[in-house]
C-alpha cells in the first residue's frame, strides 16, 4: 500500500457502507430505489426522486463519459502538494452524475482535456488504508 495521504472517509454502515465495501473491492456500488428504479450518488438513505426509503446496492458498470472538468491551482492540506490537478464530473452509464478527480490527463493541457469531453472513462481504486479504497477516474483511450 503506498502512503495515502489524502482526507480518508469513515464509512458509515447505514447510509454508505455497501458503496464503500464495494470500493475496497474494486467495484462501484450505486444505490438504486425500488420504488421509481432510480439510479442515484451519493449514498443516502433516502431516494432523491421520490423520497422512498426502498434502496437496494448494485454493482454499477464502474464506466461513464467526461462531462465537464475543472483545474485545480489551489488547495488545501495534501491536495496542496498536487496542484495542479484536475477535477471532473463523470456521467455515469446507469444515470447520474459524479465529482471526481480526473487522473491520467496533463492538467497543464487543458485544450488536450477539452477535447475528450464526452469520452468513456472508467473508474479506477487507490487503496487509502487497511479499510478504505478511494475511487478516481481515468479517461479510456
Amino acid at each position: 500500500m503506498a502512503d495515502y495521504n489524502k482526507p480518508i472517509p469513515v464509512p458509515d454502515p447505514f447510509v454508505n457502507g455497501p458503496y464503500w465495501a464495494g470500493a475496497k473491492e474494486g467495484k462501484l456500488m450505486l444505490p438504486r430505489c425500488t420504488t421509481c428504479n432510480h439510479t442515484h450518488f451519493y449514498p443516502r438513505l433516502l431516494c432523491p426522486i421520490c423520497g422512498s426509503r426502498t434502496i437496494v446496492w448494485e454493482q454499477a458498470s464502474g464506466e461513464g463519459y467526461l462531462h465537464t472538468f475543472a483545474v485545480q491551482h489551489r488547495a488545501f492540506g495534501a491536495w496542496g502538494e498536487e496542484t495542479p490537478f484536475v477535477t471532473a464530473y463523470i456521467d455515469l452509464k446507469e444515470g447520474d452524475r459524479v465529482f471526481t478527480v480526473l487522473r491520467g490527463v496533463d492538467p497543464n493541457q487543458p485544450e488536450e482535456i477539452f477535447k475528450k469531453i464526452g469520452s468513456l472513462c472508467r473508474v479506477e481504486f487507490e487503496e487509502a488504508n487497511d479499510e478504505v479504497s478511494i475511487p478516481y477516474w481515468r479517461v479510456v483511450e
